[in-house]
């Protein structure tokens, strides 16, 4: 099998990493993303400890211009954790049900 190299990922592994690849090498989220306010602070705000305070973090979303975009991308893909839009988990689970 020519591009396999046993020493570092299986076969399988090495297609998920180009889907991955992909996935992130979309310009118009990239844009978006590179413009959130969370990309110029501390990341551990937006993925809070179990029962850690999300306050700071949403804090920050409030006054974020790509709000609707970040939230629509959570949304979109299913993220499971963190402040993402300046919503939790719990309450972007709450609003897909919503809107079921």
């Amino acid at each position: 099998m020519q591009g396999f190299d046993s020493g570092v990922l299986a076969w399988g592994e090495h297609e998920e990493l180009g889907v991955l690849a992909e996935l992130f090498d979309q310009p118009e989220e990239q844009e978006w993303q590179e413009r959130a306010l969370c990309a110029q602070t501390d990341p551990e705000a937006f993925f809070p400890e179990k029962g850690g305070s999300t306050r700071e973090a949403k804090r920050i979303c409030q006054g974020c211009e790509v709000r609707a975009e970040c939230l629509e991308y959570a949304l979109g893909h299913d993220e499971r954790f963190g402040i993402w839009g300046g919503l939790s988990e719990r309450e972007r689970r709450k609003l897909k049900k919503r809107a079921v």
